[in-house]
């Protein structure tokens, strides 16, 4: 499909689907852990590229960015495509594509003069067991490599944890106190006796359920084993600095992979790659912990139909929020910016547009679970019907950087 081609088929459709963009579903594997298997991914697809490529763990939702594993990466592995229904058939345009030609149109034009595209993105990732202790780059150190800083936030949804496989909590950062050299001592003695202690340096805090965390990168932590809604910068850069997670091993290039050649070997480089203040902050959770805040008054809109609370708020960067939309209720949402969603319970229309929260999904199939809202639209407003006389519906909503409605929170 030729670009001229794309552009005309894409703003057509904003115009046709009234600024609502159906997404496809995008999985991304991994073969470092185990998968959770409960992102309602058919059994039968977990290993849908082989075993050598891992079980699909993760679902990238209005992403412009690729996944990074390496030389088992796939072709447009993490990447959101729109899903366009024509008189020939569906067709499927790459979402970074279309911003790329018309990000005024989906994005606004402030936005695209400040950051040239959408920035961020939200993911669920699902894995039976904790990930090990890392950090993700800050800018600095991220662009020595190319690569973008990955700050990034938590959520954990009620929906999709039924099941914590007995590990719902988080390492983050370091005791108070701790040391560059016993923090160094730890990467000296990469997987010489197995483990090598780092956590024995580190806080554990237990997860709650419908809570999260704000993480800046520079912090270490090593993410427990609930389902977690992650909205983050576009960015998929990671020095882990743990060897072993309940015996599965961990090769020492994935402590290195995103660190120069001459700094491979360079200890105090590797330390120094943490934000020390951060990590060492005798409040931090009284810094990073987040219990949802009521976007509006509940007494408020309770009487309208609908629920609606930030989720994900304190940075910059990225923000969410959780709307709940009551039994057989109508309502009209307004936002400031453009949103992407996915769907968590229920069923019902948004502007025409069937919603509704599937039970299992096969690899390639095009749900309707998952849209992109455009900034005109969303300050319009979407109407949004549940046609349940028994369930609510329950989305997260996922917006870029500078969120002029989520400022207030930082």
């Amino acid at each position: 499909m030729s670009i001229k081609t794309m552009k005309e088929l894409v703003y057509e459709e904003i115009g046709q689907s009234k600024g609502i963009l159906r997404l496809a579903p995008a999985w991304v594997g991994r073969t470092i852990l185990l998968p959770g298997r409960r992102l309602k991914l058919d059994k039968r697809d977990m290993y849908h590229h082989g075993a050598a490529f891992g079980a699909l763990t993760e679902r990238w939702m209005s992403s412009t960015g690729m996944a990074d594993n390496g030389p088992t990466t796939t072709e447009n592995e993490g990447l959101s495509f729109i899903v366009i229904q024509t008189p020939v058939g569906i067709k499927q345009v790459l979402f970074k594509d279309a911003i790329s030609e018309l990000g005024d149109e989906i994005l606004g034009a402030r936005i695209m003069s400040k950051f040239g595209g959408l920035m961020a993105f939200a993911k669920f990732f699902d894995f039976r067991t904790p990930i090990a202790h890392h950090v993700h780059l800050s800018r600095k150190e991220a662009n020595a490599v190319g690569a973008q800083p990955k700050p990034e936030a938590y959520y954990f949804p009620v929906e999709l944890n039924s099941i914590d496989y007995n590990a719902d909590h988080t390492y983050f950062g370091l005791e108070p106190g701790t040391t560059k050299a016993q923090l160094k001592a730890c990467l000296e003695n990469w997987g010489g006796k197995g483990d090598n202690g780092i956590l024995e340096l580190s806080r554990a805090y237990k997860l709650k359920l419908g809570t999260g965390w704000n993480i800046p990168a520079g912090i270490l932590h090593a993410p427990g084993s609930l389902v977690t809604y992650e909205p983050q910068h576009v960015s998929d850069t990671s020095l882990f600095f743990q060897p072993l997670v309940q015996d599965k091993f961990f090769e020492r290039e994935l402590l290195v992979k995103f660190v120069p050649e001459d700094k491979k070997f360079d200890l105090d480089y590797l330390v120094d790659c943490l934000d020390w203040e951060a990590n060492l902050d005798p409040d931090f959770k009284k810094h990073h912990y987040h219990e949802p805040i009521p976007a509006k008054p509940f007494e408020e809109t309770r009487e309208l139909g609908y629920e609606e609370e930030w989720i994900v708020y304190g940075s910059s960067d990225f923000s969410a929020k959780k709307l709940t939309v009551f039994p057989g209720m109508e309502v009209v949402i307004k936002d400031s910016e453009a949103y992407g969603f996915i769907m968590m319970q229920g069923v019902g229309y948004m502007e025409g547009h069937l919603l509704e929260t599937p039970t299992v999904i096969r690899y390639g199939q095009l749900t309707r679970d998952e849209y992109f809202v455009t900034k005109e639209r969303a300050e319009e407003g979407v109407r949004i019907k549940n046609i349940s006389d028994n369930s609510n519906i329950v989305m997260l909503k996922h917006f870029g950087p500078d969120n002029p409605e989520a400022a207030k929170y930082l």
